[in-house]
């Protein structure tokens, strides 16, 4: 009798079903498509800020004490550096699929004098790093990284050097202006420790930066001219991270304070700290640092991207609750009569409210259905607009997007059900 009286209530009043299947199927699609975005917008979001530099910079262990106590104490440790042949290393640990770009630096004080010859020697800096350095990983993945891909927003004149194109040179934009030196020309260097070279300028580079000032070569030209053969000054790392909570703040004071399941939990997850202490575990006698400024403004980006997304999501499921708790209340009111004769015949309220929430399951879980489809969609619109690529829709949302919308259908019911309970048989059936 039940199922036979909720089916005559369906198909009874098509408008009103159909108005409250739109309504929840909006507030369901807005929902979905909120939840799918911002479950996933912490890898998007912080894939989109590496374009624009490191987050974690590595430096030999000697180097960071004395940069920690001595201001510009770089000169003070020349002779502490990493290995070049340990920076790949850093492929191979637990975060690896996170690390985004890495890129060695070495830099050496050189002279240089150019092909006009009444131009003065002019002291400068010099720095060696990868500009395209394809590497294998340990399981044997290959992958292609440097400042190329590191530094992306470098703007050149004339063109990138190759790691092998040891006889060329890029110039910073404010070094070409004051030496007067341009595209194609020939200069000479000095490394002052009997090393001298020439190098051919492929390029001016205008980075906004400290490069502007420099000469950037192949690291094996800085390495030779140094006499520092295979060793590198600093490694700057681009991660995908997640932002630091209270865990990750103590664990970058000291790790050792943590107790062992914190420890594994800090580990296992992608703190900028824990993917810089993991760093240090492959490379001998480093110090991996977060770099704050960078690792905070990825959090709170972060934080307040999802903040909206879930503000947006709060309003539109409180605008369908209210929706969908007008269109019952009018629907209750429109069949008061028969209601009434329900009630007059012996059924309890009980009962009657049990019909109107079968009725409204009914039509909410169509609704949800539908917006639930329909919110798939919409993120990955949102996905390619904002992004450029898809959304992953991760199986939460499905389950959490079920909650929400139940909550919305009950919401939807109280004022409707608080009228069905106060009606009166005899006042709806004599008309009053």
């Amino acid at each position: 009798m039940f199922p036979r009286m909720v089916r005559g209530a369906l198909t009874r009043a098509r408008t009103g079903k159909a108005m409250i299947v739109l309504t929840t199927a909006l507030g369901a699609c807005v929902a979905t498509a909120m939840c799918a975005v911002m479950f996933d917008v912490g890898d998007k979001v912080n894939a989109e800020l590496k374009a624009y530099g490191a987050n974690i910079v590595v430096q030999p262990k000697g180097a960071a004490v004395l940069a920690d106590l001595y201001e510009g104490a770089n000169n003070l440790a020349q002779t502490t550096a990493l290995r070049e042949n340990e920076v790949p290393n850093i492929t191979n640990i637990f975060w690896a699929y996170n690390i985004v770009d890495f890129a060695p630096f070495l830099t050496h004080g050189v002279t240089i004098q150019t092909d006009d010859a009444a131009t003065s020697p002019i002291e400068a800096s010099m720095t060696g790093t990868w500009f395209a350095k394809q590497i294998a990983s340990a399981a044997g993945h290959h992958t292609t990284t440097g400042v190329i891909s590191l530094r992306s927003w470098w703007q050149i004149d004339g063109g990138w050097i190759a790691d092998q194109d040891t006889d060329l040179a890029l110039v910073g934009a404010t070094l070409a202006r004051q030496a007067k030196i341009d595209i194609g020309d020939v200069i000479e260097v000095d490394g002052g420790n009997g090393t001298q070279d020439e190098l051919q300028v492929a390029g001016i580079v205008h980075t906004g930066g400290a490069e502007d000032e420099e000469i950037l070569v192949p690291l094996a030209t800085v390495q030779r001219l140094a006499g520092r053969p295979g060793q590198v000054g600093r490694v700057e790392v681009a991660a995908l991270t997640t932002p630091d909570n209270d865990l990750a703040r103590r664990a970058a004071r000291n790790p050792e304070s943590l107790s062992v399941s914190e420890m594994e939990t800090w580990y296992c997850t992608a703190y900028a700290s824990s993917i810089a202490y993991q760093i240090t575990e492959v490379l001998t006698d480093a110090v991996a640092k977060p770099v704050r400024q960078v690792t905070e403004s990825e959090g709170s980006i972060l934080a307040k991207t999802q903040l909206l997304m879930l503000l947006v999501t709060v309003l539109s499921l409180a605008a369908a609750a209210l929706a969908v708790a007008n269109l019952m209340t009018a629907s209750v009111m429109e069949r008061s009569a028969e209601i009434g004769l329900l009630k007059a015949v012996g059924a309890r309220d009980g009962s009657v409210v049990g019909l109107i929430l079968a009725e409204m399951g009914v039509t909410g879980l169509v609704g949800g259905a539908i917006g639930y489809g329909l919110g798939l969609g919409f993120a990955q619109v949102i996905g390619h607009a904002v992004f450029g690529e898809s959304i992953t829709a991760r199986p939460i949302v499905a389950g959490l997007v079920a909650v929400l919308m139940c909550g919305v259908v009950l919401a939807g019911a109280i004022p409707s059900i608080r009228l069905l309970t106060r009606l009166r048989p005899a006042e709806v059936l004599h008309g009053r």
